[in-house]
């Protein structure tokens, strides 16, 4: 017990350096004065994305960059995914539609349709985005910016996560308080190391040039997790990436219930952890129940313990533009829900098979 109090305590002086330094090197955008004038071809993935595509494209239209194209591949959805994309394309040149009839062996369905949507781009710069994803103001140019200063093959920005629903307040902020308290994301860009790599599907932008090099998602065109395995992978061939938390121009609301986050999280947590689902579980371990081993010290250690856990979770809601009390009362909750997340992430792994939107994907 000894052994594990001591643990513990240096688990949580990791997380709260981890934060801490996530402060003092926080990136931000580069911001730009002018708008970029160079073609984006903005790339959607959607498959019965009814209840969403159009509010994105509304938003894509309101830009202050206008010298982008919108393709929108529609992923044999069977709702009215691609009559709203097609609507817009009657009255706005930018957008277009690409219709999918079938769906290759071997692949999956969003890095099909990541691939092809590639293939039919002509902008220097393509940015992928998720159906639920909303963009404002001047976000391409400022990205776009960045990605030139650093000289980046990959930036990927992880959006203002909206919650609405209890469910989604007690699920969706586990998974910054994962990434902010396990990894620098100044490490992203400056280590050159694979294990310090991290992206976020929702929003990943490529110079045109180095995503034909690579082809990323032909290259893991089966993997569930292909944009945390696409970051190393570029990293891996010696090109820099960045990876930035929470930019307020770009809103997402993820998941719509405590059932969807589950499913959604189940799929990929454990690359969080190196695909070891033990160290999810000792990571679940040390941050829920490690004050147990703490109290056994009897030596006073447990109010600086609790307060260094509030403040690392006061610190990673204030960066990742969440409400600071409600994170606070949730946390034990948003902890259960962690461990749900990794016992059916278990099954999965056990089942080899995983239904994500009417297929089985994991494999």
């Amino acid at each position: 017990m000894l052994y594990l109090a001591y643990i513990s305590l240096a688990f949580a002086l990791f997380q709260f350096f981890n934060i801490v330094l996530n402060v003092v090197f926080m990136q931000k955008l580069k911001k730009t004065r002018t708008v970029n004038n160079e073609l984006v071809s903005v790339l959607i993935p959607a498959r019965n994305e009814e209840d969403n595509i159009g509010n994105l494209i509304k938003s894509l239209q309101k830009l202050d960059d206008k010298n982008i194209e919108i393709i929108v591949f529609d992923d044999q959805s069977s709702d009215k995914t691609a009559k709203i994309v097609s609507d817009f394309s009657k009255k706005d040149p930018r957008i277009s539609l690409i219709k999918s009839d079938t769906l290759p062996g071997g692949w999956l369905g969003k890095n099909y349709a990541c691939y092809s949507l590639a293939k039919h781009a002509k902008g220097k710069y393509y940015l992928f985005i998720d159906a639920d994803v909303k963009l404002f103001n001047e976000i391409i140019s400022d990205t776009v910016s960045t990605c030139k200063k650093y000289s980046l093959g990959l930036l990927s920005v992880f959006p203002k996560q909206l919650q609405v629903t209890i469910g989604e307040k007690v699920s969706v902020p586990i998974m910054n308080y994962i990434l902010l308290t396990l990894l620098p994301l100044i490490f992203v860009r400056i280590s050159p190391f694979t294990s310090h790599a991290a992206a976020n599907g929702q929003f990943m932008l490529f110079p045109a040039e180095i995503y034909h090099k690579l082809q990323p998602h032909k290259v893991f065109k089966n993997s569930a997790v292909e944009d945390i395995k696409i970051s190393r992978y570029i990293k891996k061939n010696r090109i820099k990436i960045a990876c930035i938390a929470s930019e307020g121009r770009i809103s997402c609301r993820m998941y719509e219930s405590y059932s969807e986050a589950l499913n959604g999280f189940a799929k990929n947590v454990f690359m969080f952890f190196g695909n070891q689902p033990l160290l999810a579980f000792l990571f679940w371990m040390f941050s829920s129940v490690g004050f147990v081993p703490v109290i056994y010290l009897k030596i006073n250690l447990i109010i600086p313990y609790i307060a260094l856990i509030i403040t690392t979770k006061l610190i990673v809601s204030i960066i990742s533009k969440q409400n600071v009390l409600t994170n606070l009362v949730l946390m034990p909750v948003q902890l259960l829900f962690l461990l749900h997340v990794i016992v059916k992430a278990l099954f999965i792994k056990k089942n080899k098979n995983y239904l994500w939107k009417g297929r089985y994907i994991y494999s």
